[in-house]
């Protein structure tokens, strides 16, 4: 029997598995996937908003500058990577510099103390590489950057090491209620019994809301594609890019990440069904608006080294659903799409007095520890013939290196594999060590990381079922990208 069932180990399942972790609570976290942060969580901007895009009257609204003010503490303790560098949405002339004025008015309903409008003088001044076409912006000095699976990771990591239960590949198939005790069924045929359950289920939110409750609300999958460059690219631009937004989207931006990349993107095209592939001719688009934000050198698609596409749970309602259900002691926690991440210290905050309020006995754990080890922290890359001969150092040898593009040693894929979590497949580590996201995307050490993988599991890893590479995604090469523009742009001289 379990106190409290969270379904989903996203960034709102996983903060509130950390937030709960600090007390004597029995929870459990079930997850579909075969790691934490497979869904929005994973393929999202990164960004740490400011809180002026949404307004008061949104719960999303009122939550987010709450939740931003926590990160940088949560970093301390978590060590998953958060930089902040602030952010600009420039304005281009008059109707742009209209929406500044709504959009400060909005921050400083939501409690912003760290925001104003400034001047071409001043932007130029701390962003020397916007464009000359840009003539105000408004200005977020505690805006940052995140890597948003890294902060999943480490908030799962840490709920773990408190005392958490994670159960990986176990999508939810019935949810039934007997008294006051829920038995939540999986496809796998088992069933946990538990006192609570909170629905943090993404994409599947309305799905897993009616097995139980009445549900009033759909979710469906918003799409958003990104193009991203080598690292080292990000550093051309210092703060957060944002052009004034539309009524689904902040805006294309301009970014880098928190290791260095330059990012742009994404748009938002709400779809019927779910697809994870790029599409050349929004990246194209992508690319085309990007370059309104910045001088002409700042941007090369010779740099492109890869593309993807997030899928944001957008609601029925347009706002995040945190409530108690019409079925008491069942708790949705749905819609969390931009800004999610942001919000979700506040999320858990929510979760929690919710949970008291239900009757739920909070007792303090006095051996909580809230500090997770990193698994990596940002490097700049070493002279690669300083390294050159630890890459054919042998198997087992700590300080072998296994991917060349992001310098990884075999000790830190073994470490990233001793945490807790699961590590299923060449992806998951990808993502714990960077192994891969390199300029070769992986061609050189794919094969170095699973032979390590394999070496410390004792047994196969079966990388095409889990990889995402070998999952059927199409996605935008670097050669069709850059022959899909030049004919773009030989058209316009024709």
């Amino acid at each position: 029997m379990y106190d409290v069932i969270i379904i989903g180990a996203g960034v709102t399942g996983a903060s509130i598995a950390r937030r709960l972790s600090a007390y004597k609570l029995d929870v459990l976290v079930l997850e579909k996937e075969n790691d934490v942060s497979m869904g929005a969580s994973k393929a999202n901007s990164a960004i740490v908003h400011g809180g002026y895009a949404e307004p008061h009257h949104e719960l999303r609204g009122r939550i987010c500058y709450e939740g931003r003010k926590e990160f940088k503490k949560l970093d301390e303790e978590l060590n998953f990577g958060f930089l902040e560098n602030g952010s600009l949405v420039l304005a281009f002339d008059e109707e742009d510099e209209k929406e500044l004025e709504k959009l400060m008015a909005i921050g400083l309903e939501n409690g912003l103390d760290d925001i104003e409008i400034i001047d071409q003088e001043k932007l130029r001044e701390i962003e020397p590489n916007v464009s000359e076409n840009a003539t105000s912006a408004l200005y977020c000095k505690g805006a940052g950057v995140c890597s948003p699976y890294e902060y999943v990771i480490a908030l799962m990591e840490n709920a773990i090491s408190n005392g958490v239960e994670l159960r990986l590949e176990e999508r939810v198939s019935e949810i039934s209620k007997d008294g006051d005790i829920f038995t939540v069924s999986t496809e796998s045929g088992k069933n946990f019994e538990g006192k609570f359950v909170i629905n943090a289920s993404g994409l599947e939110g309305a799905r897993v809301s009616e097995m139980i409750t009445e549900t009033d609300f759909t979710i469906h999958p918003r799409s958003g594609e990104y193009l991203i460059m080598q690292k080292g690219t990000g550093a051309r631009i210092k703060q957060v890019l944002f052009q004034t937004p539309s009524p689904k989207s902040k805006g294309i931006l301009v970014t880098r990440t928190y290791h260095n990349n330059l990012l742009l993107g994404p748009d938002a095209i709400d779809e019927e069904e779910i697809d994870r592939g790029t599409h050349i001719e929004r990246l194209a688009q992508i690319y085309d608006l990007a370059k309104k934000s910045v001088k002409d050198d700042v941007i090369n698609l010779k740099e492109f080294i890869r593309s993807f596409t997030g899928l944001r749970p957008a609601s029925s309602t347009g706002d995040f659903i945190i409530e108690n259900s019409k079925t008491s002691g069942f708790i949705n926690a749905v819609g969390i799409q931009s800004p999610g991440i942001t919000s979700s210290p506040a999320v858990a905050r929510i979760l929690e007095d919710i949970l008291r309020d239900l009757g739920l006995v909070f007792e303090e754990d006095p051996d909580f520890n809230p500090n997770r080890k990193a698994i990596i922290k940002y490097k700049e890359l070493e002279d690669f013939n300083k390294v050159i001969k630890k890459v054919d150092l042998p198997l087992g040898d700590p300080e072998r290196l296994v991917c060349r593009c992001e310098q990884v040693s075999e000790k830190t894929i073994r470490d990233a594999m001793n945490r807790g979590i699961p590590c299923k497949s060449f992806d998951s580590i990808k993502r714990r060590t960077r192994a891969g996201m390199g300029f070769c995307q992986g061609s050189f050490c794919r094969s170095r990381v699973i032979e390590v993988m394999e070496d410390e599991l004792g047994k196969k890893v079966e990388s095409d079922r889990f990889d995402s590479e070998h999952s059927g995604i199409s996605r935008v090469n670097k050669v069709d990208i850059n022959k899909f523009i030049k004919s773009l742009e030989e058209e316009k001289n024709i």
